[in-house]
């Protein structure tokens, strides 16, 4: 009868009223025996030691040991813990699991034999591939555990990993916060490198997928093939020496990499920019002066780094013989100082023939290495974290105030005394206080804040290469604001100029891009915008066009305010015409004082001189009107220029009907018993000039009130240019008005004309006929020119119409009888007037 031995438990622990557990990977390197399947496998064999991750695990001690002297944290209750080293194999990691579970060192499923403390949570492990079946076997249990190391997305299933949290953000923040600094730098042809693993299979795939939806594209996607002795590194360089991306994103560990560095150095490959991931973004192993030529200008991201106070001082204070029950210290001193324990088995990396024995008077302040090193403490820091992150939810199960428990009565658990799902409770919604006061927390899937510094490699004097922190990436940070660069504070190769990398020349303002047939959206075309349309930005997907006032400029980038047109006073044609019109208005009011002078003259009391009066003020009014069209068209000029012009020339002209009529009637009733006589007074004028105007107000007003004129911009008669102008509202009353102006002009014209050959020696009809042959003449060639011109033009012809149809009224109706008054005034009396002093000259002549 024969019975297997149980395994030798690689760990170490310490007493305490509660153990907290740690798994870390202490040694690497791990040799396995061939299994017989007839005898026990020889224990496996871990050969290199870490220095980082042995200040891991001492980052765990140091945050109890504070926790422990710290009395608002777990008072009167004393911490412990137990270690172990799962030598990165997930067969170990799920061994000492049991191990710490069970209590013994044969571990056995269900059971707890647990005598120097009560089990808590467990830290640990730091990859994804040995915190999954720890994860899976502690989730039947609900007992807590939190990586610090493990970042595979897949841990952030509930329904299978019930219990897991972890102090370091999933892979998929990371692969977002890697497109948001691609994007950044205008980076839209990429290149991507990852390792044959899920860890670079899936931060690939995330950051693919950002980038797609950024615009941004994918020039290559080459795979790390681990199983390679050379990561297939010369087919990788052929990849990135032919490519013209220049920035490429690399997942993957820093121990992966040196294989593809070193055939990219071989190929002399330069100008190429890399994007880290956290896995090697603070690499040592690659910070070093051989790789300068090609690392140099690398930026990525990297785990958020806190500050630990005094963790320096206990690190250098490690010494195997304070610790006594610290198996791994006694493998530390051998690698660090180069020597060999009496007795030990075991020969150190470092040995030699020349090494010799540990004393234990060796001066720890003498190692410079990464050990001590908490410049920037990262995943040392989540240690940290991950072990405050359980005290604090002792701390909180042990403040329990009855009713407020997580049982389902509302009872409360003993400190001493708990079941792992009580502690899980707390640890869901415990909050981690950092060095910045802020708050970090565990999400609904055990994730905290995702937070990464962004780190720069940038050469030192001593020629290596340091990571030197110029950014933050947070993603919980409002939209825009998750990544925040110090610009000045990066150096690319020695130039502030950020480095392109796009599949084309970006196209520059005024043209826009266009795809090219079969390739992806980032290689295009620059095409012309289209007259008429601009393109303000660089790379513009489409051209628009201008708003209805502007323009494109010559190179169509930009949008210039249109010219605006219209007739103002200020222009010299505006103030020509004003001018012309003030003057002219004078003439009709100086005839019309030297008339009121000369009232009783018979010249001026001949044919109604309160007809000639209102004539006058209306032929005034006529110049005036002209004023209302120049200037900027306001809606109230629109609505008054028109009608105003048309009431008043239709004032102007009734009056010369009525005075032609009156002049008709007079001559032909020179019978007593003629009826005509009964009309010879001034109420026929008055009836004349109220009728007339009458109609042509109601033309006017009808217009105003169905379809009155309006201020518009008009851009469509002069490409360019803004014309300001009035748009008559109804061309139909517009020429209704004008139309009936004339009837009146031509039937005044005609009653003048048949009254021209009157017998008297001053023949008013006879300048009437010519008054209103002016007159017509004027607008009937008007209308063409009118319709011809546009804009300015259009109003100025209106207005050198009207100015010289009323020039033509007072010039052929009034001069004459000014010439009379002022130079022949013996021709101004009443029988010169009738013709009877003419009649006599003839008859003496004739004696």
């Amino acid at each position: 009868m024969c019975q297997l031995r149980s395994s030798e438990a690689i760990g170490f622990s310490m007493k305490g009223d509660i153990l907290i557990g740690g798994v870390f990977q202490l040694h690497v390197d791990r040799v396995s025996f061939q299994y017989s399947f007839e005898e026990e496998p020889s224990p496996a064999v871990c050969r290199t030691f870490i220095f980082q991750n042995y200040q891991w695990l001492q980052a765990m001690l140091f945050a109890i040991e504070e926790i422990n002297g710290n009395y608002d944290i777990l008072p009167n209750v004393t911490l412990g813990f137990q270690t172990y080293d799962s030598c990165a194999d997930p067969l170990l990691a799920l061994q000492g699991t049991l191990w710490m579970l069970t209590g013994q060192n044969k571990h056995i499923p269900n059971y707890s034999c647990q005598r120097d403390g009560h089990p808590a949570g467990i830290v640990g492990d730091a990859g994804s591939l040995c915190s999954i079946p720890i994860a899976r076997l502690l989730g039947l249990y609900r007992q807590p555990q939190i990586s610090y190391f493990s970042t595979n997305p897949f841990l952030s299933d509930r329904n299978q990993f019930p219990s897991f949290f972890r102090t370091i953000p999933s892979d998929d923040f990371q692969s977002r916060g890697l497109a948001q600094l691609v994007i950044h730098y205008n980076w839209t042809w990429v290149g991507l490198l990852a390792e044959d693993n899920e860890y670079g299979k899936h931060g690939v795939e995330i950051l693919q997928a950002e980038l797609h939806k950024a615009g941004a594209c994918v020039a290559f996607s080459e795979s790390i093939i681990l199983s390679r002795p050379d990561r297939n590194a010369y087919h990788i360089a052929q990849v990135i020496s032919s490519s013209t991306a220049n920035a490429i994103v690399i997942f993957g560990l820093d121990s992966h990499l040196v294989p593809l560095f070193d055939e990219i150095l071989e190929q002399n490959i330069t100008g190429k920019v890399f994007i880290a991931s956290e896995a090697w973004s603070t690499s040592a192993l690659l910070s070093v002066e051989k790789y300068v030529p090609i690392l140099s200008g690398t930026i990525g991201l990297a785990i958020y780094s806190g500050e630990m106070p005094g963790f320096k001082e206990y690190l250098n204070r490690a010494h195997p013989a304070t610790v006594p029950g610290d198996i791994f210290i006694r493998d530390f001193w051998e690698a660090a100082f180069s020597c060999k324990w009496e007795g030990s088995n075991k020969l150190p990396s470092s040995w030699n023939n020349q090494s010799s024995l540990c004393t234990g008077d060796e001066n720890m302040e003498s190692v410079r290495g990464i050990y001590n090193d908490v410049t920037t403490p990262r995943v040392t820091y989540n240690v940290y974290r991950a072990v405050y992150a359980i005290a604090l939810a002792l701390h909180n199960l042990n403040s329990c105030k009855t009713f407020n428990g997580p049982s389902p009565h509302g009872t409360c658990a003993h400190i001493l005394d708990f079941q792992p799902w009580q502690l899980l409770h707390y640890i869901k919604d415990v909050h981690l206080p950092n060095s910045g006061n802020e708050q970090g927390f565990f999400d609904s899937s055990g994730n905290p804040l995702a937070q990464y510094d962004i780190v720069h490699w940038q050469q030192e004097i001593d020629g290596t290469l340091n990571h030197r922190i110029v950014g933050i990436y947070d993603s919980s940070a409002s939209s825009g604001k998750s990544l925040q660069i110090n610009s000045a504070t990066i150096w690319w190769s020695g130039s502030r100029e950020i480095p392109g990398s796009m599949c084309n020349p970006s196209c520059p303002p005024g043209f826009r891009k266009a795809a090219k047939e079969g390739e992806p959206i980032c290689c295009f075309m620059c095409i012309l915008c289209p007259q008429g349309e601009i393109a303000k930005e660089i790379d513009s997907v489409e051209c628009s066009k201008c708003p209805w006032d502007q323009w494109p400029n010559l190179n169509q980038n930009r949008c210039l305010l249109k010219p605006v047109q219209f007739l103002s006073y200020q222009e010299p044609l505006g103030t020509f015409l004003v001018a012309t019109s003030g003057i002219l208005s004078i003439i009709p009011a100086a005839i019309l004082g030297l008339f009121v002078h000369y009232r009783n003259t018979p010249i001026v009391k001949a044919n109604n001189c309160f007809l000639s009066y209102l004539l006058l003020l209306s032929l005034i009014l006529c110049f005036l009107c002209s004023l209302v069209f120049i200037g900027y068209p306001t809606s109230e000029k629109c609505l008054l220029r028109q009608a105003a012009f048309g009431i008043n020339f239709t004032l102007c002209v009734s009056f010369i009907l009525a005075k032609t009529i009156m002049v008709v009637i007079a001559f032909n009733a020179t019978n007593p018993t003629d009826r005509l006589r009964r009309w010879v007074g001034p109420r026929l004028s008055y009836v004349v000039i109220s009728v007339c105007t009458l109609i042509q107000v109601l033309i006017c007003v009808s217009w105003l009130i169905l379809s009155p004129p309006f201020s518009e911009y008009n851009i469509h008669t002069q490409l360019g240019i803004v014309i300001v102008e009035c748009n008559e509202g109804s061309p139909t009353a517009f020429w209704c008005m004008l139309g009936y102006l004339g009837l009146l002009a031509t039937v005044s014209f005609m009653v003048a004309f048949l009254a021209r050959k009157l017998p008297d020696s001053f023949n008013e009809a006879k300048f009437i006929t010519f008054s209103m042959l002016a007159f017509l003449s004027v607008w009937i060639s008007f209308i063409p020119a009118y319709l011809s011109t546009k804009g300015k033009y259009m109003v100025a012809m209106e207005i050198f119409a009207i100015l010289s149809s009323s020039s033509s009224l007072v010039s052929c109706i009034f001069f004459p009888k000014c010439y009379i008054i002022l130079l022949r005034p013996e021709m101004n009396t009443k029988e010169y007037l009738m013709g009877r002093e003419a009649s006599n000259r003839t008859k003496m002549k004739a004696s």
